[in-house]
């Protein structure tokens, strides 16, 4: 894309941050990790006419390349006449972000305490607010937390431990103070939200929720959305969260339902052919979450 077609989409993002804020919904941002996730995800923003964020962490931008994904996304947005943008998750460094911006990513993460956990505030402070000054050149929107945000996207054994989990918690005066010192567009907030599933469900503190939202302007993103009652969402989306991040629930249903089908298919080793089961069972996944978070018949083309 040239940069005025870049500068047009980061526009309409804004635009979409600001919708979703204003009607009360969330964008749902699903992680791809290939063209099968990919085509789920795209599938279901065209059956729900919902828009969507088509995200992409380190290792995934390593595997699918950058500027295939970026080229990926725009096949499936124009094919399939969806409202589809592309968000850098989680990027631990500023290159990295730097690269996405060029690539035309309408929505960048940058977490430097994903890389190190023991970065001081100056360090994420001072290296946020330097891809905020780089991401002006397009218009994209800058995502940030202060601190390292728990668990991982996996599948995990062990239960919660809440009392560890609340010392992680962001509070109203960290997140204002974090919004002011970086001028980012979206806060990530932490309360209860953790990356992962767990064989216990996930409990938000709505309460403290609220009080984030009245510390700060900006958007704000609930990460680790997987494993957590859908009635969380529903009242997150009318406190004001615009965004919620999905990825282990749907790389469960990806495994589960291949090695579902590689079973009942010992002879077949054409794989494509048995990965329309698969692509439905991912699709299942981000339409529940879709229609959870409010956004169905919410894209604007």
């Amino acid at each position: 894309m040239t940069i005025r077609e870049i500068r047009e989409r980061t526009l309409r993002a804004r635009h979409l941050m600001q919708r979703a804020r204003a009607q009360h919904f969330a964008v749902g941002a699903f992680n791809v990790g290939d063209q099968e996730t990919l085509r789920a995800v795209a599938a279901a923003a065209k059956n729900l006419n919902s828009p969507v964020l088509v995200e992409c962490s380190n290792d995934e931008i390593q595997a699918m390349g950058i500027e295939n994904m970026r080229d990926l996304v725009d096949n499936y947005r124009a094919e399939l006449g969806v409202e589809m943008y592309i968000n850098l998750d989680h990027s631990p460094t500023v290159e990295g972000c730097k690269r996405a911006i060029d690539a035309g990513f309408e929505f960048i993460h940058i977490d430097i305490s994903q890389a190190d956990h023991n970065a001081s505030d100056e360090e994420i402070i001072n290296q946020t607010r330097e891809v905020v000054e780089y991401a002006k050149f397009t218009g994209a929107l800058v995502e940030s937390e202060p601190h390292y945000f728990g668990g991982s996207s996996n599948l995990h054994e062990e239960k919660i431990d809440y009392e560890e989990i609340r010392k992680t918690f962001s509070t109203p005066e960290g997140a204002a103070k974090f919004v002011a010192e970086t001028g980012i567009d979206t806060f990530a907030a932490a309360v209860g939200n953790l990356h992962g599933k767990y064989p216990v469900p996930k409990k938000l503190d709505l309460d403290l929720l609220e009080e984030i939202r009245r510390a700060i302007k900006c958007n704000i993103s609930l990460h680790g959305g997987s494993g957590t009652p859908l009635h969380y969402f529903e009242s997150a989306t009318q406190i004001g969260v615009s965004k919620v991040n999905i990825n282990s629930d749907m790389r469960i249903a990806y495994r589960t339902t291949l090695e579902e089908v590689l079973e009942e298919n010992p002879d077949q080793f054409a794989v494509v052919k048995l990965m329309g089961k698969v692509r439905a069972a991912v699709q299942k996944v981000v339409e529940s979450k879709i229609k959870a978070f409010g956004s169905d018949g919410k894209a604007v083309l």
